[in-house]
């Protein structure tokens, strides 16, 4: 995680070192890289060498910041945070978190991103850390309610459609059902306000069931069925592609493949989680292109440990001539993915590719 702080007076300055220090402490665990700058007139800067003078202008840094941090916190007036970020705050999915403390360290407000971005799990934690208290003001948050979009983040999960978030987060504030499917195992209960598909319901209760919640949740990586008339898909990113490619195979060749294939089985290219293949293909460009591309760690694993997967596989004489196993798609994704092989090895244009679905359930 990215986070870039700014304070504007020595005052600031003092309580940034305590932010500082306190994100330090947990950089390892979080894997945070903090950068902290300051700027206005007569600063002890000497006395925070780990503070860095701002030589531009707020709104050039923060246009900065906006394209490579995660999250931005600002030590000073809400105001200026709000003049500064206004020109480019653009959708909740992609901006990055905005938190903004004053001086004396007394309150800590998420200005943007609250969910997704995780402001608000960033402003109680800077609540337990340094005493201050986290001001939010997230209807879902305030009226304890189930939020769809900080359950999906916090289950590496991709919400399908924004408008279909806010209608669940808007039905279930008004005190009305949203409906709820999945085909993973579920542990614990379902949240206050989310009731189980019609599907669930004895036959005479249908029709009641269906018309009481016509706006639902769907967890799936397919969208091969809509539950709900307004059906809001989480996309779990669970699937593990296993890929073999001849050498020279360009991304576009892999992508074309790989994409024809979740579509033949209706199937998100959100949901996939990673990519894996034979350790002979780890320097391959287009391969390394394409999880560039589409944001995959690539998984790599020798023919030894190919061989040793258990399963029925579709075997080729010349793949096992070439890399020493007979198939490499199928049994590196697998093998990756720690699931059920649900997409058998197809081809195309010098590219194999085969799907896993990793065991898991949805917890609440």
């Amino acid at each position: 995680m990215k986070i870039a702080g700014i304070c504007f007076t020595n005052a600031g300055m003092e309580l940034s070192e305590k932010i500082r220090k306190l994100l330090a402490s947990v950089s390892g665990e979080k894997e945070m890289e903090v950068r902290w700058y300051c700027k206005g007139k007569k600063l002890n800067l000497d006395a925070h060498p780990e503070i860095r003078a701002l030589r531009e202008g707020l709104q050039s840094w923060t246009a900065g910041r906006f394209q490579d941090s995660d999250c931005l916190i600002f030590v000073g007036a809400a105001g200026i945070a709000v003049r500064a970020i206004a020109p480019y705050v653009k959708d909740k999915r992609v901006d990055p978190a905005v938190l903004v403390l004053d001086e004396k360290g007394q309150y800590c407000i998420p200005l943007l991103s609250g969910h997704i971005g995780g402001a608000n799990e960033m402003a109680l934690w800077m609540e337990q850390g340094l005493g201050c208290r986290a001001v939010l003001t997230t209807a879902t948050d305030v009226n304890q309610k189930f939020a769809v979009d900080v359950y999906a983040k916090k289950n590496n999960m991709v919400i399908s459609n924004m408008t279909y978030a806010k209608e669940v987060s808007a039905a279930l504030l008004a005190g009305d059902q949203v409906g709820f499917y999945t085909h993973f195992p579920v542990k614990g209960e379902l949240p206050e306000g989310l009731v189980w598909s019609a599907e669930f319901y004895r036959e005479q209760d249908r029709e009641q069931a269906k018309r009481e919640t016509s706006l639902g949740i769907y967890i799936s990586p397919s969208y091969s069925r809509a539950y709900f008339d307004h059906t809001l898909w989480l996309i779990p990113r669970c699937l593990t592609v296993g890929i073999g490619c001849r050498r020279g195979t360009t991304a576009r060749q892999i992508a074309r493949l790989v994409d024809d294939a979740l579509r033949g089985f209706s199937l998100y290219p959100e949901a996939l989680l990673q990519a894996a293949t034979i350790d002979l293909k780890k320097d391959e460009p287009g391969l390394l292109e394409f999880c560039r591309g589409r944001e995959l760690p690539l998984r790599t694993f020798s023919a030894e440990e190919l061989r040793a997967v258990p399963g029925t596989f579709t075997s080729s004489g010349f793949v096992s001539e070439v890399t020493g196993v007979d198939n490499v798609c199928e049994r590196s994704a697998v093998l990756a993915g720690n699931g059920e092989l649900i997409i058998r090895k197809v081809s195309g244009d010098g590219v194999t590719c085969a799907v896993a679905l990793e065991n898991r359930s949805v917890e609440f």
